[in-house]
């Protein structure tokens, strides 16, 4: 090679998509036409929990223009779902499996339109008879618990998706040894992923005869897998194309147009297209999962812990989704970042007749460590120790045995990710250990100002047994010398600059400048599968793949080969399911480390909460893009504060009655706090490319609790459900005889 190794991790390169972007030139699914298409429509169920009669659709196929109604009947194998295949594509009599004639939510669809224009398309769905039978609807996970509740799936007692537990250690020598012990219970809501661009997809048959649907996702391979299942076709008859995708946070993971837009694609043999309103996706596409939890943590004198109990109950909604999965997660992360010797978990994940609960940034984590943390805090509170002080007398460490019975994965690094966070923000360290430092206070008497910590840690990776691959190809163009390099790759870049740290890790892995890499991406039909953009996983997955992909394609240079193409499939370190009994796993192969402290301004006559200061302290293992990273970092907190001070779904009997932004509020650029310092640690993952650790989600972990935790410091009250809304706030104010009357 003419030229020598050129650095290019840890260098703010330019994203390879910004221009795009900017100037409006970048193609999302909504803008992409194709000459002779057709749109679809979408009836979706006027019930939260029904039986399907009838569906007349002559009327509504007499309309001119409209080219055909698909039904339940039209669907060759009409079920679906992520983890477990529960859920009907279209909802109807008449279907090959049993109970697909049953609408359990009101996303679930019915009927689609074909039509020569979207305006006839979205004109016939209102000629489409539908004939229910209602059922029983249960809409509080509790309650549907009960035996009384009705069953909202065949052969799913109790309507449990999934049930977990822990047993560890001596429960009764646990109490016994605590000399404090607080109990809580925690609330969290749905939380809507407010993505940019609204689902929307174009399905037609490519030239070498397949379906190919161009569409946003988080899993090409996953979306194809889905739809070729539901189509009884072969794998290689459907393809799956993601152009540019307009945000994500989970909320693609799962189906949404893929399905029905191949379906009629197909059976057409014409393009289709589809494009859902903000409302539609609001309405329609599946949220964070509301969960419950019941703590009763114990602590010694000296804050050292002795034994935790807590009951977990999350509300799937209608069908699972992963739910499970991200139940499984909450019961893991449920008692927090610590070493407890005593645990007794219960978790419990609950069909309801509400809209499905799914991936959301912190699977699980968020909502899990909101109660974590707040005990925590009470604990410090009630043996009068600082917040930071308990913390690291507690905290995992390397070596350290998790609830789960086993120990950690090498690289545990939570004391140093605290001892950050404590020491950037407002803690100060002396002989006699850490101690928090109080904000100055506003003249205003209204206004007072608290400060607080929280922190976690989450999975990178895939949990729990599920299978983890990455796969890469590198293809190694040019004569004598390295010209040109060819990554072809599949992981999804939702808006996060995945393409950009992919490039910059192939360029590092051949040993060229960036600008030499040109990426082919996310496409079934150029790349293996690289699973999910999710679980904090693609990064590091990826980097282990293009790693294993550029060693093999270097060699066949060195051979002179040309061009020389390299693939590589890589496989981390298996990890394995809960034990039923006893909850005992190796749930997961790495993790990621998370601390905050925050500095909050309550009104306490309005109970508005104003975010001022944030510190994160993160432990990513090597930074590959610092201008990326810092980005995900200050994303993740402004979405966290949405979720734990604003962002409200109202949901009425499983009817969601707030599907607009106008009244379901995100923060604004006018929102973000005044200061969001990012801390960036870098201790290597033995076993992460270059070192590096999925970190996409770990910011958005602590928030919640740390600013429930500022509140208190604040008012000396807690707010044990989250959003903290100035209505909620104020009322819990004055039950406690705080404010102005």
């Amino acid at each position: 090679m003419s030229f020598e190794h050129t650095r290019v991790i840890s260098e703010s390169v330019k994203r390879i998509d910004a221009r795009g972007k900017v100037t409006g030139e970048t193609r999302y699914p909504g803008d992409i036409d194709i000459e002779g298409q057709l749109w679809m429509r979408i009836k979706f169920s006027e019930r939260a929990h029904a039986r399907v009669r009838d569906i007349d659709a002559s009327a509504a196929e007499a309309l001119p223009g409209v080219i055909r109604v698909f039904t339940s009947r039209d669907v060759p194998v009409n079920e679906y779902g992520l983890v477990i295949k529960d859920q009907p594509v279209l909802c109807g009599p008449g279907g090959d499996k049993a109970a697909t004639d049953v609408v359990r939510c009101y996303m679930d669809m019915v009927a689609t339109v074909v039509a020569e224009t979207d305006d006839v398309a979205r004109r016939a769905l209102d000629m489409i008879d539908v004939q229910y039978e209602d059922l029983p609807a249960v809409f509080d996970a509790e309650e549907a618990m009960a035996n009384s509740a009705p069953q909202l799936h065949p052969d799913c007692l109790g309507n449990l998706v999934a049930r977990y537990r822990i047993r560890k250690g001596d429960m009764r020598a646990g109490w016994a040894a605590a000399d404090v012990v607080v109990e809580g219970e925690y609330e969290t809501t749905w939380q809507e992923h407010a993505y940019l661009q609204p689902e929307a997809g174009l399905a037609y048959i490519d030239e070498e005869d397949r379906v190919a649907v161009l569409v946003a996702g988080q899993w090409t391979h996953e979306d194809q897998e889905q739809i070729y299942h539901a189509l009884n076709l072969p794998p290689e008859q459907v393809r799956v194309i993601y152009p540019a995708i307009g945000g994500a946070f989970g909320g693609r993971e799962d189906m949404s147009v893929q399905i029905i837009l191949a379906l009629a694609a197909w059976k057409l043999r014409r393009p289709v297209k589809i494009q859902w309103s903000r409302e539609e996706s609001i309405l329609y596409h599946h949220k964070r999962h509301p969960i419950k939890v019941r703590a009763k943590w114990g602590a010694a004198s000296d804050g050292m812990l002795t034994a935790v109990e807590s009951e977990v109950i999350g509300d799937a909604g209608a069908y699972n989704y992963t739910s499970n999965k991200v139940l499984g997660n909450a019961q893991l992360t449920v008692t927090g970042p610590y070493v407890i010797p005593n645990i007794h978990v219960d978790t419990y994940a609950v069909y309801t007749n509400n809209i499905p609960s799914g991936a959301f940034r912190g699977f699980g984590a968020p909502q899990a460590l909101f109660a974590a943390e707040g005990q925590m805090n009470r604990l410090a509170a009630a043996l009068n120790m600082d917040p930071l002080a308990i913390r690291l007398k507690n905290s995992i460490r390397e070596g350290s045995i998790g609830s789960v019975d086993t120990p950690f994965p090498a690289g545990v690094t939570m004391p140093q990710v605290f001892e950050a966070c404590g020491r950037e923000s407002w803690w100060e360290q002396a002989a006699s250990g850490w101690r928090l430092r109080a904000p100055a206070q506003p003249a205003d008497p209204s206004k007072r100002r608290g400060r607080g910590i929280a922190g976690g840690f989450k999975n990178v990776g895939f949990s729990f047994g599920f299978p983890e691959h990455c796969w890469a190809g590198i293809e190694l163009r040019g004569k004598a010398d390295i010209d040109e390099v060819i990554l072809y790759h599949a992981g999804a870049d939702v808006g996060q600059g995945a393409h950009t740290a992919l490039s910059q890790m192939a360029a590092d892995a051949v040993g060229i400048p960036f600008d030499t890499v040109e990426i082919v991406a996310s496409d079934t039909a150029s790349s293996g599968s690289s699973g999910s953009a999710s679980a904090s996983r693609l990064t590091f997955m990826s980097g282990k793949a293009i790693q294993g992909a550029a060693e093999i394609a270097l060699r066949k240079w060195k051979d002179e080969e040309r061009p020389a193409r390299g693939e590589f499939m890589y496989r981390p370190p298996p990890t394995t399911p809960f034990d039923p009994q006893t909850g005992r796993a190796q749930p997961n192969f790495a993790y990621g480390y998370v601390a905050q402290a925050v500095e909050v301004e309550v009104d306490i006559e309005t109970g508005q909460v104003q975010l001022l200061d944030v510190v994160c302290a993160n432990d990513v293992g090597k930074v590959i893009n610092p201008q990326q990273l810092q980005g995900q970092i200050e994303g993740a907190i402004v979405q966290a504060q949405g979720y734990a001070l604003m962002e409200y779904v109202v949901s009425d009997e499983g009817m969601i009655r707030n599907p607009f932004l106008s009244t379901y509020l995100i923060p604004t650029s006018l929102d973000v706090p005044p200061r969001i310092k990012s801390v960036i640690l870098e201790y290597p993952d033995p076993i992460g490319p270059w070192g590096l650790r999925g970190m996409a989600e770990m910011p958005f972990l602590p928030l919640a609790p740390a600013i429930a935790a500022a509140i208190f410091n604040a008012t000396g009250v807690w707010i044990d459900s989250q959003p903290f809304t100035g209505q909620k706030v104020v009322a819990t104010l004055r039950r406690q005889g705080i404010g102005f009357i």
